[in-house]
């Protein structure tokens, strides 16, 4: 009797998980797409593996190996989105708690001429960092332990120049700390997308929201630093690095991810990532490669002006009020997936371009209302356009030179852009000095033109046909 109930039982769980079946258009749990993690795991489930096994435990108790394995699948999916999200999560908190209050705290030190130059040692250090570490992460060294040795740098360095600002250092000895630490967080942001692009199986719908956890790791920066009052104090370069120590200590509990096999020996262009610049043949590339260039030049002016402007109404605490920019990025990282799925690439990067000069327009309006409005705006110009052409590298280049291609498009952005964008916009910004003030709405509607006449190259140079990213490798 016990026998034909368990016959029975075994027939109710094969009807429920037929094997080669699908229920509702939907793969039984183990077969559901995952992350690359669950192959590394070990739930990678054979023809057989749905097959019902029944246990006997006192009484009778059957179960499902497929859906004990699509149990055991889902929970090490949530482990792995922890795991990525925590990384770009103190990545941000790093980069933000600094770049942001950083314009506030020269000022407060007597150094605002430094301002611009200050800013463009990161276009600096991304001329170099990215595609040596990138090619380094190819070829040579897991990206985790890359990323190991940058963020324990950074933690250094940027103790060494928040000492260097309280012990009020010659300007120019107080500028070559703040490049030597740019040298070490540059890569980071790179480094970290490639360690995460290699563990997710669906960039396209699942980049955008764990990147989201880097936006919010933003704010959290910014809010750090404004609660314990230093916007415009040295203590701001003190706390990114105790972000930066507890990044290196992280990546630590981050699985290893092996760089492809080398394939012989290597000409020293190509140990320096230089030879990524040969994915600009491509015509595509090469397009989103130059409008990347482009638009980084009047979002540059972001963080050197946007605080001063702020306080001409008024507002304190500039680094908090800053962060709203991120309110729009995280609800532009969200719907990426859907957009990429229901729009024409091309559309999706014209929609950041279309952010870009509506919010420097609304910056142009010079009233508090209008400059937190397109403060607010500037996390969708930013995620839309640069988010997605991350996301459309990883796509369609090949596997062998993601780094380096994340490594280029971060040298095209934060390096030829942000380099042109620190010192252009600082040339302009003394431009528009007016008997001792700023003509605030001659500045920001001179930076929408810019974004304008960007928008206006990239429609009529790229040529994608392609709905989404579902092309062939064009690496």
């Amino acid at each position: 009797m016990r026998a034909a109930e368990r016959r029975e039982r075994t027939r109710n769980l094969q009807f429920a998980f037929p094997p080669a079946a699908t229920r509702n258009g939907l793969a039984p749990p183990a077969q559901i797409g995952a992350p690359r993690i669950s192959d590394d795991h070990g739930f990678n489930p054979g023809p057989g593996a749905c097959a019902p096994v029944a246990l006997e435990f006192g009484s009778t108790f059957d179960v499902s190996l497929c859906h004990v394995i699509g149990v055991l699948s889902s929970r090490v999916r949530a482990v792995e989105y922890g795991e990525l999200a925590g990384l770009f999560f103190l990545q941000s908190v790093g980069a933000g708690s600094w770049l942001v209050p950083l314009t506030s705290v020269l000022e407060a030190h007597g150094l605002a001429a430094l301002r611009s130059y200050a800013y463009a040692t990161t276009a600096v250090a991304a001329f170099v960092s990215p595609l040596l570490f990138g090619a380094m992460a190819d070829r040579h060294a897991s990206p985790v332990r890359v990323l190991r040795w940058l963020a324990s740098g950074s933690a250094v360095t940027a103790s060494l120049a928040s000492w260097a600002l309280e012990r009020r250092w010659p300007a120019v000895a107080v500028l070559l700390v703040i490049q030597m630490q740019a040298l070490f967080y540059s890569p980071t942001g790179s480094i970290a997308s490639t360690i995460a692009f290699s563990r997710l199986r669906d960039s396209q719908r699942q980049f955008g929201p764990v990147r989201a956890a880097a936006t919010v790791g933003w704010m959290v920066g910014c809010w750090v630093v404004s609660a314990l009052g230093a916007d415009r104090s040295a203590a701001a370069g003190y706390v990114t690095a105790v972000v930066w120590a507890g990044l290196a200590a992280f990546t630590w509990l981050l699985p290893s991810v092996p760089p492809p096999a080398s394939t012989g020996r290597r000409t020293l262009r190509e140990m320096l990532g230089w030879d990524a610049l040969g994915l600009l043949k491509n015509p595509d590339h090469r397009v989103v490669f130059i409008t990347a260039a482009l638009y980084s030049i009047p979002l540059a002016a972001f963080f050197p002006f946007t605080p001063p402007h702020l306080r001409t109404f008024g507002f304190g605490r500039t680094a908090s009020w800053m962060s709203l920019g991120q309110v729009t990025e995280v609800i532009s990282l969200f719907a990426l997936g859907v957009l990429l799925d229901r729009w024409r690439l091309k559309w999706v990067f014209a929609a950041g371009l279309a952010f870009g000069v509506l919010r420097f327009l609304l910056c142009a309006m010079n009233g508090p209302g209008w400059l937190l409005a397109g403060v607010l705006l500037h996390g969708a110009s930013f995620a839309l356009f640069f988010i997605t052409a991350q996301i459309y590298l990883n796509e369609r280049v090949e596997e062998s030179w993601r780094a380096r291609a994340q490594g280029l498009m971060w040298l095209m952005n934060y390096g030829v852009g942000n380099l042109a964008g620190y010192l252009g916009t600082g040339s302009w910004f003394a431009a528009c000095a007016r008997g001792g003030g700023i003509e605030w709405s001659l500045f920001w509607a001179g930076l929408a033109l810019t974004c304008g006449v960007v928008m206006a190259y990239f429609l009529a140079a790229y040529r994608g046909k392609h709905r989404g990213l579902r092309a062939p490798v064009l690496g």
